[in-house]
Formats: structure tokens, sequence, C-alpha cells
């Protein structure tokens, strides 16, 4: 079958893409092509459900500009297609008097990303948002807001066949890619493609993709399982909204945090503990074949070397003890008791490693012939992604380099 686009991947960002190519050519013929029977079945559908405001990232980095932006045009969908959110804001503790710089820093870079309404509040204010939080100062982020990105996919998914006529095929596993002067024929598990362009966004498996076309690599995903837990009903007004720690800036982690979800109820977490399996959603989940292409990978182990306590033991402790878990959380809620937590649900985050051992921190989008391949969109990628689908769209069709 002949297209114009392939898009691969039916993640949130990977439909947003398809959408936005079509928003600019309704005739273009594209084709969206996912492995599983349902859209936003792993990154998607696994996270928190926050919309975020852009205060963590780097000024000018990807991470920045799309957040920013793509917080808008979020937004904008969701108020135009009938998704119901709630920016119901968060507050962001600092419990230890190292956090308190790493505090300072978080606020001139959410000035510096135009969040002016964000401010700094003392220990007694922060029990004016949080009667039930501790912590010796904070930042309140107005900005900060929830929703469902599974319900958002399935409308930008809606909107794309619907209005724009679309093509998405379910079930259909990518197995091969190849190019051949400008086409490139991509093989699934139940039929061949051909396109003009192909828009790789295969989450954990974008390495695997990229690597039918661009030998090399010098990236690799190294899945990361976030476990949470849940808070029991009768506790849930021990938080009201949104309650994060400061995060240690040398990781691409935001550290457990308490979450209320828009289809009710309590988290927190996540941990974050090196997944055996790319797909590994649970503990007893092993693939030897995975385990074996993540240690072999340079960047891995020098990760290993270097954060073997932090991402390493520490995490993996608090995954196999709930008092330990528990305790980071009292840091934030000392109120809070270990009866007070029931096992919750585990997401993967598709983690790009580089050659030198850096988990790398901005969104990483690599063209290479005829294929765009995006290798890093982790958080806010849910947020961004209309705003990430605009940017590879551009490059899609010449727009932009």
């Amino acid at each position: 079958m002949t297209y114009d686009i392939i898009v691969i991947g039916g993640g949130i960002v990977g439909l947003a893409t398809a959408l936005k190519l079509k928003e600019k050519n309704k005739d273009l013929k594209i084709a969206l092509l996912e492995k599983e029977s349902k859209l936003a079945q792993h990154q998607t559908g696994n996270n928190s459900g926050v919309i975020h405001s852009g205060l963590y990232y780097r000024p000018g980095s990807l991470k920045a500009q799309n957040c920013i932006k793509g917080y808008r045009m979020l937004l904008d969908f969701c108020d135009k297609e009938g998704v119901k959110y709630d920016l119901c804001g968060k507050i962001v503790v600092a419990t230890r008097p190292k956090d308190l710089p790493r505090m300072e820093m978080l606020m001139e870079r959410g000035i510096a990303n135009g969040l002016t309404n964000i401010k700094k509040i003392t220990s007694e204010e922060i029990k004016n948002y949080e009667p039930e939080c501790s912590g010796l100062a904070g930042i309140w982020v107005p900005y900060t807001g929830i929703i469902d990105f599974v319900e958002v996919s399935n409308k930008y998914a809606e909107v794309f066949t619907q209005k724009y006529g679309g093509e998405i095929f379910l079930n259909h596993k990518v197995t091969n890619i190849t190019v051949e002067g400008d086409i490139a024929t991509v093989e699934t598990t139940k039929q061949s493609f051909s396109a003009k362009k192909v828009v790789n966004t295969a989450g954990l498996y974008c390495d695997k993709i990229a690597g039918f076309t661009m030998k090399n690599l010098d990236y690799r995903i190294i899945p990361f399982r976030g476990e949470y837990s849940d808070i029991k009903k009768e506790s849930h007004g021990l938080v009201k909204n949104l309650i994060y720690p400061v995060p240690d800036p040398d990781l691409p982690f935001l550290g457990v945090h308490f979450t209320r979800m828009m289809k009710g109820g309590l988290e927190a977490g996540p941990n974050s503990v090196w997944a055996f399996k790319r797909e590994g959603y649970k503990k007893t989940d092993i693939s030897i074949s995975d385990m074996i292409n993540s240690l072999a990978w340079p960047g891995f182990r020098k990760v290993i070397r270097k954060y073997w306590k932090s991402i390493g033991l520490g995490e993996y402790w608090r995954s196999f003890n709930k008092y330990a878990m528990v305790k980071s959380l009292q840091l934030m809620i000392p109120n809070l008791k270990k009866e007070d937590l029931v096992r919750g649900g585990a997401g993967v985050r598709a983690q790009a490693c580089d050659r030198l051992g850096n988990l790398c921190d901005d969104f990483i989008i690599l063209e290479h012939k005829n294929i765009i391949n995006v290798l890093n969109a982790p958080s806010p990628a849910a947020t961004s992604s209309l705003a990430i689908g605009d940017h590879i769209s551009d490059r899609v069709l010449g727009y932009s380099s």
C-alpha cells in the first residue's frame, strides 16, 4: 500500500504528529501503524496524567520550547473538542536544606520560561495550599493540571480519521524498513507499506526502528519502570491536589510525588528502576535479550557505575520495601502511614542513553534520509504532543530544517 507519509507508533506523540500533518495538508495520504490492538497502550496510557507547565526545563531546550507551546495547544484542543481537564495547580516542596538552592534554580527557570504567576511560598504558606504538607519552603505553580491522556489520544485519533480521512492500522508491528531512492518501504507483521516520508515515534522501540536504517546509532533506549502506589480512599484528605519534591538536577526524574487523578483517586510515586524488559510493567517481567541489550551498551554501564546508589540500590530498595517508599513520601506528608498505601500500577519510561553515559534529558529528533526518528520523548511529551507534532510536521513538509 502506498502513502505519502507513514507514522510508526500509536502513542500520543505519533497521533499528534499525524493530526498536525493532516491539518497542514488534508490531501496527504497518511497511515499510522500501531503494533497493539488499541492506541496509547504504553507510555501514554501509563503516566500520571499531569499537564506540565515548563517549570523544570532548561530555557531554550526543546523541552522548554515545546512544553510551553504544547501546553497552550493542548488546552485549546481540549476546549474545542470537549476533553475535560483541571488546572488545579501544584506545589514543589523543599524538604531538606540542600533543596533550597535547587528551588531557587527552578524559580529562575520557570520565570525564564514565561511562568510569571509562579511564586515562592514559606513553610507556613505551604499549609494554605496543602494543610498536611510540610517543608522548608516551596513554589506554587498554578499552571499545572490533570487530564486523561488516553482520552486525549483517542480524540486526536478521532479527528485524524473522521475529519481528515487519515488511516490507522492496529496490530501492525513493524519488522523492517528499507529505503530505495526517495521511497521507504515499511514491513509489518501483516503487510508492507511504502511512502515518501516515515516518522518513527515508536517509544520503547524507537531505537530498534531507527536501527533499520541508521547504523551505529549513538543512542539506546534503556527502559525504566516507574511504580506507583495508590492511596486508600479514606486517606485522600491528606493531599488536595499535586505535591512534588524539588528534583535532583543530575537525574531526568522528578522524584516520588503525590498526584490527584482525573478519574478520581490519589496516587504516589513513581520510583524509577531499571526494567529487565522493554515492556516490563511487573517486577517479574524479565527478557534476557532486553537485559543484554541494555548491559551491552557502554553508556548504560557508565550510568550504573555513576548512579549505582541513587538509581540503583536506593530505587530498588524503595521498590521492594514499602516502608522505604513511605519514608520518602513522609518528607512531604508526615502523617502518611504505611497502611495508607496499596500497590498501584506501573509505567515504563523509554529513556535514551548516549554512548558517553548520559541519561538524555532533552527531546532528541534525528533525521536520516527520508525518515525522522523521535529518539527521546519522555515527560513532558504528553503535554507537549501537539507542539512536537507541529515541529515534526514542519520538518516532514520542508517548512523548517
